[in-house]
């Protein structure tokens, strides 16, 4: 099912469909309904034909004001655009050069301790609570795909996916297995990227920082779960507490998106 997951994207990383995950209660999400994906910037035109034909009719960018000017996304000419800054800026340095975050990446555990408290700041702070919270307004408004993405497709992309599969009832523990989905549909591409710092000169303590940032770890999303665990009680709790979203509103998300 994996295979089936990943969209037929030739100039662009991670774009995986949602569709198949089953419930608590034996019900499974609708394919083709939502996509989660990196970055737009670079789609060429069998890309936008892929997301114009699921069809792809919003495209939700949880990117930072820079990034979004640095590389705006190309879109399909099915699909509405809405910009939803999880972060003032690009908090998970999947944008940022080397040079820009030497500092960060000279300490040996550096890009893993990065990581965690990116996740502990997804939970928290209210630009990511204004991002998620319109999301779900957008995802209640649609009857065709909705397709969300950060710059890796990994983190605030991540953190969307767990609240979605969450908000519906798919398990955790399935949750988790599709979050480190991305360290295996991004594994060739973050390998060379990887190789191509060695090959430069750099570190193993660069490199081993750069994977940290550059991949997934169950550790980061159960850094964000263990924090609305122990505010909330669980994240139903979080997703009607903090996000404010209604019973009626989880009902009406799953009415619309799951089989």
């Amino acid at each position: 099912m994996t295979g089936q997951r990943l969209l037929d994207i030739q100039d662009g990383h991670n774009f995986r469909d949602l569709g198949g995950y089953e419930t608590k209660d034996g019900r499974h999400v609708k394919w083709h309904r939502l996509i989660r994906s990196g970055s737009l910037a670079h789609l060429n035109e069998h890309d936008l034909s892929t997301l114009a034909a699921i069809p792809v009719t919003i495209d939700i960018d949880l990117r930072a004001p820079e990034e979004v000017k640095q590389a705006p996304d190309k879109l399909p000419q099915t699909a509405n655009y809405y910009h939803l800054p999880v972060f003032k800026s690009d908090e998970t340095d999947a944008s940022h050069s080397d040079e820009e975050i030497m500092s960060r990446i000279l300490k040996p555990g550096n890009g893993y301790q990065h990581m965690l408290d990116v996740y502990q700041r997804m939970v928290e702070v209210p630009t990511a609570k204004a991002a998620y919270q319109r999301m779900f307004e957008l995802l209640l408004s649609n009857t065709q795909a909705s397709l969300f993405h950060c710059t890796a497709g990994k983190d605030r992309t991540g953190m969307a996916a767990y609240l979605i599969l969450s908000a519906l009832q798919v398990p955790e523990e399935t949750i988790l297995k599709d979050y480190l989905l991305t360290n295996k549909a991004t594994q060739d591409f973050r390998e060379q990227w990887l190789q191509a710092l060695r090959d430069k000169g750099e570190s193993e303590v660069v490199v081993e920082n750069r994977r940290a940032l550059g991949s997934v770890s169950a550790d980061y999303l159960n850094q964000a779960i263990n924090l609305i665990n122990t505010n909330y009680g669980d994240v139903q709790n979080y997703l009607t507490e903090y996000l404010d979203l209604s019973q009626n509103d989880l009902k009406q998300l799953q009415q619309l998106y799951l089989d």
